[in-house]
């Protein structure tokens, strides 16, 4: 194992205080601090030390493919690391969004190279379905609730305009798409009159104060009412929420470990002053009701718990190590492994070096190491690819 260096994107969401606190750095930060990238996306490398600096983790991939991915991962997934660990910092909501998958992904992206000019809606040819676990008490948008709760609510607000809207979704799960559609495809020039009608209404409850704070936000945005489709989850720390493709989702404050599949393909729905491509949206989304979108860790063996996702690109491990019963843990987990600490100081080893790490910090294994012995006192997240 060895330490790696893991940007920070400043996205106006951002924390000022949480990520600079893990690192145990000066709070508040400088400006907003939104997300650590722990990985080889191209957009954003995290770096390792060499003699005379510091090296791109995607450099030492493509230099040695074997020796790092192994001939399991190259062969499925090429001369790529498949997953990205995060650390994820809001102090506002997130845009509202989904991601394509992989057969999505690929021929959008393939039609978007063909075209000689134009916005393009993939970047790259790429699934990206994602894990939030919650480090703090975390609130998010996931999935569509039930469509007969979701008419109740907007009906509650008294708005004639919403009639129709709340019509479709009076019609269950086949009026979503055409009620997604109503909201997002308002006139502009009549949008910000509706949502502050909304706004306005004499209702109480959760769904108006989950209005109300959002159009502070973002006002004016249709993306205000779409999050009353949508499961409104509080979770609790080690809670986590799976958001596979076509699942429309937003974070809206908290801290969390993210982990997800190597991409950067993005289609926004709303709560976001960046484009919106309605058509190409509705097309990927997945138009289902999610009934429980929490997902409680898994026990694998003392100290360590997993939370089980369908995909082959990651898996995630929480380690806790430091009380009398367990001293450490060993994960026979295929590498590459990427382990970030949380708290405490971690020692890790691979077989082929150990490193000591303190929160915030992260190490990086090749595939060519042995299985990972976690020691120390505190508290780590591995991340790995699902492939068994």
């Amino acid at each position: 194992m060895e330490l790696l260096h893991g940007p920070i994107r400043d996205y106006a969401w951002g924390s000022r205080s949480a990520i600079a606190e893990l690192q145990g750095r000066p709070v508040p930060s400088a400006g907003p601090e939104a997300e650590l990238w722990l990985g080889a996306h191209p957009g954003a490398p995290a770096t390792v030390d060499r003699a005379g600096g510091r090296v791109s983790l995607v450099d030492l991939l493509v230099a040695e493919p074997e020796r790092w991915l192994g001939e399991r991962i190259v062969g499925r997934f090429g001369v790529r690391l498949p997953f990205l660990l995060k650390v994820l910092a809001a102090d506002a909501p997130l845009s509202l969004q989904a991601h394509p998958d992989a057969e999505q992904a690929r021929a959008g992206h393939e039609a978007d190279a063909a075209r000689e000019a134009g916005v393009r809606n993939y970047v790259d040819p790429f699934h990206k379905p994602e894990l939030l676990v919650a480090l703090s008490p975390m609130e998010a948008l996931c999935g569509f609730r039930d469509p007969a709760v979701a008419a109740e609510a907007l009906a509650r607000f008294g708005v004639p305009a919403l009639a129709p809207v709340v019509a479709a979704l009076r019609d269950g799960p086949a009026g979503l798409r055409e009620a997604v559609r109503a909201l997002l495809t308002w006139p502009a020039a009549q949008r910000a009159g509706l949502v502050e009608a909304v706004v306005a209404a004499d209702v109480a409850g959760p769904d108006a104060e989950l209005v109300r704070w959002l159009a502070v936000a973002y006002p004016g945005d249709p993306g205000v009412l779409v999050a009353l489709l949508l499961n409104h989850v509080r979770l609790d720390p080690g809670q986590a929420i799976w958001m596979p493709a076509g699942n429309l989702h937003a974070y809206l404050g908290g801290t969390g470990v993210e982990i997800m599949a190597a991409s950067d393909n993005v289609l926004r729905g709303g709560l976001t002053p960046k484009r919106v491509d309605v058509d190409e949206l509705l097309r990927v989304l997945r138009f289902e009701v999610l009934d429980d979108p929490v997902v409680a860790p898994r026990p694998v063996s003392p100290g360590v718990v997993t939370w089980p996702v369908p995909v082959e690109d990651f898996a995630l491990h929480r380690v806790r190590v430091g009380a009398a019963t367990v001293p450490d843990v060993r994960l026979a987990l295929p590498g590459p492994r990427v382990v970030l600490c949380r708290s405490g100081e971690l020692s890790v080893d691979d077989g082929v070096a150990a490193v000591t790490l303190r929160p915030g910090q992260a190490a990086v294994g090749t595939a060519a190491g042995g299985a990972l012995v976690v020691g120390g006192a505190g508290e780590g997240y591995v991340a790995t690819a699902g492939l068994r």
